[in-house]
């Protein structure tokens, strides 16, 4: 079985261009990605059925079985979404979803309070992007719906507070995972004493979309500046409908579940404050672990740098589960209504699990075409130097909405910003690094086969395209923002003075949306 390879070709760009069209204009997803996968299995095997289903049949094994070993990361990952979906059921079912929307109504007033709360928890909660989609939607969904905040403002408030914070913070998985990146890229150009964590926190205010993407969400949450299908979305949560009820009940919805009338605050708090806690713990013991077999002395930059995502939050889930089940045998909850709630949660984790397997499949696909490669060939050639870190943030958006995967664009793209910087102006390898970091998130938040996209609607129990497609205006006025201000930083060389010009235009924008909001 020989596979080829489409770096060099456009239609490298075929398999996700037909699966993220056809999800936009079906809203099915499952099946546009399939499509999308049979696409690139028959371009890779040069359209021979029997070569493209071997080939299939590994890519789905892979998913399960790799390299003659358990594929631990993919199935640590999906038992933590079968196990936070247990959580959030038996939270449901004890009453303690209940008694915290209560609570909340005494001590948040306003659905502006709601919405910067849920902001609040989604910049605090950094540590991972899955881990901050998934946990703050378990925690404000009761919250938000008691205010008739739409699921889609809460999966835009749960996406746009996940990526954007991870990738400026250095005590994070994404974090941990650029410095190691840019580690390499330093020493590859000789630039080895450079501080690896200041390079990161230098390149902080030159990553303009995650800056900005966070400053419109505090505006958004403020002003109630709801434009295009959001808006939709939010006059009908205020008639009592939170979804579109004609596609039935969205992914990680537990509609179908009884409440005690016995539940209590600290139901609700509890667990979740022991999944957050253990995470954190088994995230830093297990980079800890392997810098000590490494020989190397124990950082906390260093610890997140080797940990193992997938394992923390499989096992930091299973201590927050047994608490559940604690509180719940301690609230005397019959043994049939924990049952049910175990069964259910589980359940209605399934079509989130379905849509990442898939999502998945298709970015293993997508990178054997190599399309990522084929995006950032687009760079090279008789670019002048000034227009440089504009065009690389729009061709690493154009690979993560394509591919994605935000870490695989890093991967490819980062390593050729600095290449372009060094043939000509050393001084601006990290504004040019910055732009493919912002360029990456603004992908991964525009495209249907994100993971961290899929996984911001799961938290909300919002349906995967109404995320997408509410989401979408608000990412693009980020992303022209952006991209004004990467012109500037470009011809100028001033980091500040891109910083301004992003500053110009997000105040003419909300000006824009405010018009589009009130018209």
């Amino acid at each position: 079985m020989t596979v080829l390879s489409y770096a060099d070709s456009a239609l490298s760009l075929l398999p996700p261009v037909v699966a993220i069209l056809l999800a936009i204009l079906t809203r099915k997803v499952l099946l546009s990605l399939g499509v999308g996968i049979l696409i690139g299995t028959f371009l890779l095997n040069q359209w021979s059925i029997h070569d493209s289903a071997l080939y299939l049949a590994e890519k789905v094994s892979g998913l399960f079985w790799s390299d003659g070993a358990i594929n631990s990361w993919n199935l640590y990952i999906l038992g933590f979404l079968l196990v936070l979906g247990m959580i959030t059921a038996l939270i449901t079912v004890s009453g303690s979803a209940r008694a915290f929307a209560n609570w909340a109504k005494q001590h948040i007033r306003k659905r502006r309070d709601a919405k910067l709360l849920t902001m609040f928890l989604g910049c605090v909660v950094f540590i991972d992007d899955y881990f901050n989609s998934l946990v703050v939607g378990s925690i404000c969904k009761p919250l938000t719906d008691r205010y008739y905040i739409s699921r889609a403002k809460l999966a835009y408030l749960l996406d746009s507070t996940a990526a954007p914070v991870c990738v400026i913070s250095p005590v994070s998985s994404w974090g941990a995972y650029i410095i190691a990146l840019i580690g390499g890229i330093l020493a590859t150009h000789g630039m080895a004493s450079t501080g690896h964590l200041t390079a990161f926190v230098e390149m902080i205010p030159m990553n303009y979309y995650p800056l900005f993407a966070l400053l419109l969400l505090l505006f958004v949450a403020l002003f109630e500046l709801d434009v295009g299908p959001m808006r939709r979305h939010e006059l009908n949560a205020r008639k009592g409908q939170l979804y579109d009820d004609s596609k039935g009940v969205p992914p990680g919805a537990t509609a179908e579940l009884a409440e005690a009338e016995s539940g209590e605050v600290g139901g609700l708090f509890i667990p979740i404050s022991v999944l957050v806690f253990a995470t954190l713990y088994f995230m830093v013991s297990s980079g800890a672990s392997v810098l000590s077999s490494e020989g190397k002395t124990f950082s906390l930059i260093g610890a997140f740098e080797k940990t193992d995502v997938s394992a923390s939050l499989f096992f930091g889930a299973i201590l927050g589960l047994a608490t559940t089940l604690l509180l719940a045998f301690r609230q005397k909850l019959p043994l049939r209504d924990i049952a049910v709630g175990l069964f259910v949660g589980a359940k209605s984790m399934l079509p989130a699990i379905y849509i990442l397997m898939f999502a998945w499949t298709i970015s293993g696909v997508i990178g054997q075409l190599e399309t990522g490669k084929f995006m950032a060939s687009l760079a090279s050639g008789n670019i002048p130097f000034a227009l440089l870190p504009a065009v690389l943030f729009v061709l690493a958006g154009l690979t993560a909405f394509s591919t994605g995967t935000s870490w695989g664009t890093f991967g490819i793209m980062l390593p050729i910003a600095a290449d372009m910087a060094m043939g000509s102006h050393q001084s601006m390898m990290l504004p040019m690094m910055a732009a493919v970091l912002s360029g990456s998130v603004f992908g991964d938040h525009c495209s249907p086969i994100s993971d961290t996209t899929i996984l911001s609607s799961t938290g909300a129990s919002c349906h995967h395209i109404d995320h997408v497609t509410t989401q979408l205006p608000y990412a693009l006025l980020v992303a022209f923002i952006s991209l004004g201000g990467y012109l500037v930083m470009g011809y100028t060389e001033s980091v500040v003075l891109g910083l301004l010009c992003c500053l110009v235009l997000f105040i003419a924008g909300l000006f824009w949306f405010r018009k589009r909001a009130d018209s």
